[in-house]
């Protein structure tokens, strides 16, 4: 196959989030929150977590911790620490993620006043805050469209449709930002979270039902069409 110019690219990856956009209209955030605090709660605990699973532990979790002081509270002992774990056990690495939001609380109500902080570099700043989560926050919680966020949907379907060869994060958001105009960064990451889901999933896609199949370079190179390709050849 003769290789892509940039601007072939450019092209195709308009048709992508085009198809993208007609077929899943309403794409967005899932995470239930009710200011940016509790975003930024939900989005560290939705690291290897499926965002159903965190909605149902914030349910409790935002009922018992009310404000950014029961979270500093929770880190000042030992006790307030292992009852923290206990609630979000069930999202996974839940150990790390504790000491991160707590360890977290503390450094916005010292260094921000209370308020998180409505720039990249200062989100950076916080514990298990990475350019992904920045990225979450500043879109959902203030409108401020800084990068496009990568979690692990975004960079495998980036990687399929070669809109990016890279594996590092930061790369493949770079990848997308030159690909796509910033008014699209936004919602790309819903869009191919959703297809993510539902369609080019990680381990059995289902390129017969996906409306980017003839657009797609990864399209039915997976094993549940294995048999297909070998019979059609």
């Amino acid at each position: 196959m003769k290789k892509e110019t940039f601007s072939q690219k450019q092209d195709r990856t308009d048709k992508i989030f085009s198809l993208l956009k007609k077929t899943y209209p309403d794409a967005g955030m899932i995470l239930r929150f009710s200011n940016p605090w509790e975003l930024l709660v939900a989005v560290i605990l939705s690291a290897q977590c499926t965002d159903k699973k965190v909605n149902e532990v914030t349910e409790k979790l935002f009922q018992k911790y009310r404000t950014l002081d029961a979270y500093v509270r929770a880190g000042t002992s030992t006790a307030g620490r292992k009852e923290f774990e206990h609630m979000i056990h069930s999202t996974g690495f839940y150990r790390a993620k504790a000491k991160h939001i707590l360890a977290t609380a503390k450094l916005v109500k010292e260094n921000f006043n209370g308020k998180i902080p409505k720039t990249m570099e200062e989100l950076l700043t916080l514990r298990g805050v990475a350019r992904k989560t920045a990225n979450v926050v500043l879109g959902n919680a203030y409108g401020v469209v800084e990068g496009i966020a990568v979690d692990t949907h975004v960079a495998r379907l980036s990687q399929r449709l070669e809109l990016s060869a890279a594996h590092d994060p930061k790369k493949i958001e770079r990848d997308l930002m030159e690909l796509l105009p910033k008014k699209n960064w936004f919602r790309s990451t819903y869009l191919l979270i959703d297809h993510g889901r539902k369609i080019c999933t990680a381990k059995d896609p289902r390129c017969d039902l996906c409306p980017l199949q003839k657009i797609c370079p990864s399209a039915f190179q997976f094993p549940r069409f294995e048999k297909n390709v070998k019979h059609n050849t």
